[in-house]
């Protein structure tokens, strides 16, 4: 039920990051806009550039499916896809992260891996916060490579007043809003409150946590 809220997200952070709307609306705000001019807050393209997606599951197709109704060229890497990781972010203007937190994936993206991105790149992770080297990160962007991040999610969360992300100008942060839709919030708590009757009147819940603890 989160594939295409989490994938709604996913672009809404990239076309947010490739348009400057967060910085636009701040600029607006602080009386700023005075007349037009021809160089005013230049973004970049989103139509015709190259998304790399990182994890290729069900949110990442879904991400896709949006990125080729834009007229991108996209690029995945997943175990299963013939590209490479070194070959995605060494050819995508905009990398979006769709891998889950497990063991094997915690800091996946790493200084190196920063390094080879497009200069002028930018990087969106709507996934899970600690899949990213957060410190690596911080780094990369203060030498401009990635030269923006769009994150639904930190490490931790909420990220402390004062943290060093939160200094950057090159950085979009959102609350963990990846979920965040009426419509998917009521199908989490109908589904919660089945497995809870289903458990109270004795039978089995159909989504468990622990799944592989108990068997099928």
């Amino acid at each position: 039920m989160l594939t295409d809220t989490t994938a709604d997200q996913a672009f809404a952070l990239l076309l947010a990051a490739a348009r400057r709307t967060a910085e636009a609306d701040a600029y607006v705000r602080a009386g700023k806009w005075k007349a037009w001019h021809p160089e005013m807050l230049l973004g970049k393209e989103v139509s015709g550039a190259t998304l790399g997606i990182v994890g290729a599951g069900a949110i990442g197709k879904a991400v896709a499916r949006r990125a080729e109704g834009f007229g991108m060229r996209v690029l995945l890497h997943s175990r299963t896809t013939p590209t490479t990781l070194d070959a995605l972010l060494e050819q995508s203007d905009f990398v979006s992260v769709h891998v889950p937190l497990t063991p094997q994936t915690r800091h996946f993206l790493r200084a190196e891996h920063f390094a080879r991105m497009k200069p002028g790149s930018m990087l969106i992770n709507t996934a899970r916060g600690p899949v990213i080297d957060q410190a690596a990160l911080i780094e990369a962007l203060k030498a401009g490579r990635p030269a923006f991040a769009a994150l639904d999610v930190t490490d931790p969360e909420p990220l402390p007043p004062g943290h060093p992300l939160l200094q950057l100008p090159n950085v979009l942060i959102a609350p963990h809003l990846g979920s965040a839709t009426v419509q998917t919030r009521l199908k989490m708590a109908e589904l919660a409150a089945d497995n809870l009757l289903a458990v109270l009147q004795g039978r089995r819940a159909a989504h468990l946590v622990n799944r592989q603890m108990i068997g099928p």
